[in-house]
């Protein structure tokens, strides 16, 4: 077993920096490696930058977090032996794109593992947001029920599913990938007829999506690829599910907002710069439309209880725990450090960004 936490000297191994430890089911997978010499970051807290830089010169392979800066000045301290970046993530925001493959470093990633997990916290986020109320957020706030006259319709909400008074239900995803796709098959029972959707789709065309999705849920009367004003329009439920990014940077902005339903409700587990904050406080607080359930906020970690998101009474925000299961994690970690592995030994990655220099 070889761990260090500082400056390696050991040649014939192959170096690798590690900025979180990744519990005991996952870091004997590199502890034990006969090939590798593991250098961990030794604190339960993100990596210093310092520390990060100074133990990069002559590694092979770093496996990162979200926290991690991958950029020119990182890989220029890793130097020419630097072969694999694996992050456990599935994004890659943190990573400067082009100066990772203009060095011909591989990037791995972990897709796939946490769609399951993200989906589940996205109808969740769904159900809260619209059954949130003055009343509800009082109990919340005060930690006991709260001092007022009973009232027939207190505590209501818009419905999530299907009933008598409102038989057509649409969901409306502004990204349509596994995580979308995943989230609108939750949806089905809850009696959803009607699904948009715009973005790029993972695989196919727009209408080969839209065929097979229809045909694997046929109690949906439409699947169709709109633009957002539409989608703004028509859908009783928004998830946002795109990748973050400039081209999708306030894709969520006032016009979009004004245009929801009044009963609509908005969702976001996917990356806090797609919506406009500023813009979602304003409708909120004019009703634009009912409600908005969030585990990303633009500007996080550094969002506090004085936020005016946080202190929205038809806001629901989430510390970004759409991953956090044990099975989502544990198979994250398990990925990464496969990535890791496969990157310092020259062999393929199980789950590698393609990039282009």
């Amino acid at each position: 077993m070889s761990e260090s936490t500082g400056h390696s000297s050991t040649s014939h191994k192959h170096k690798v920096v590690v900025t979180r430890n990744l519990g005991p089911d996952i870091m004997p997978l590199l502890l034990d490696h006969p090939d590798l010499e593991v250098i961990t970051w030794p604190e339960d807290r993100v990596c210093d930058r310092s520390w990060f830089l100074a133990n990069l010169p002559g590694a092979s392979g770093a496996l990162v977090m979200l926290s991690e800066k991958i950029n020119a000045e990182a890989l220029d301290k890793a130097g020419r032996t630097l072969k694999v970046v694996s992050t456990m993530s599935v994004r890659y925001d943190h990573v400067d794109l082009d100066a990772i493959a203009q060095r011909g470093v591989k990037l791995g990633h972990t897709p796939d593992v946490l769609t399951d997990a993200v989906a589940d916290l996205s109808v969740m986020l769904a159900l809260m947001a619209g059954r949130n109320s003055k009343e509800t957020t009082s109990i919340v706030q005060n930690g006991e029920w709260p001092n007022f006259n009973w009232a027939p319709f207190s505590f209501c909400g818009p419905q999530l599913s299907a009933s008598s008074f409102s038989p057509t239900r649409t969901a409306g995803f502004i990204g349509f990938g596994r995580i979308a796709q995943a989230t609108l098959a939750r949806l089905i029972p809850f009696g959803f007829t009607h699904c948009l959707f715009t973005g790029n789709p993972t695989s196919n065309s727009s209408s080969s999506v839209a065929s097979s999705i229809q045909a694997k849920y046929p109690t949906l009367k439409a699947v169709r690829r709109v633009g957002l004003d539409e989608l703004a329009r028509e859908s009783d439920v928004v998830f946002v599910l795109a990748p973050g990014g400039d081209k999708t940077y306030h894709i969520v902005n006032e016009a979009f907002l004004k245009q929801m339903k009044k009963t609509a409700v908005l969702v976001n587990t996917s990356r806090g710069t797609l919506v406009d904050s500023d813009a979602l406080i304003k409708a909120l607080r004019e009703g634009w439309l009912w409600g908005a359930g969030l585990d990303v906020v633009e500007g996080e970690p550094n969002i506090g209880l004085d936020h005016p998101l946080v202190r929205e009474p038809r806001c629901v925000v989430l510390p970004h725990i759409g991953s956090a299961t044990n099975e989502s994690r544990l198979g994250m970690a398990t990925l990464a450090a496969q990535n890791l592995i496969a990157g310092v030994l020259g062999e393929p990655l199980p789950a590698e960004l393609k990039l282009t220099k």
